[in-house]
């Protein structure tokens, strides 16, 4: 099964499994890390998901959708590394993905 690294505000580091076809956002809000609100359950429309992808992952995911440009323009804090959680899909191709949790 798929493992995430979760890297919280607090500094510490989680690893989750998340099944594949599952997002991130679903391995944070299942385990019950803080950090990750998704207040959308994970239909890319609010932007409470915003975790930055650790440059060596940032090709291992689908690419950005026009949607979710829109809303990671408009979030606290975003990045060129920036991303919703709720559209980071797990597959085999990224176990071992590692993102960061803002602060904000």
């Amino acid at each position: 099964m798929p493992e995430v690294t979760y890297v919280l505000a607090d500094g510490r580091e989680m690893k989750i499994d998340v099944p594949c076809g599952q997002s991130v956002m679903d391995g944070s809000v299942r385990n019950n890390l803080p950090g990750i609100v998704a207040e959308c359950g994970g239909s890319c429309s609010c932007a409470t998901c915003h975790v930055y992808v650790d440059a060596a992952w940032e090709g291992h995911f689908d690419e950005v959708t026009d949607e979710e440009r829109d809303l990671l323009e408009f979030a606290d804090g975003s990045q060129p590394n920036s991303r919703l959680a709720c559209q980071l899909i797990m597959s085999d191709a990224n176990c071992g993905a590692r993102v960061v949790v803002p602060t904000n």
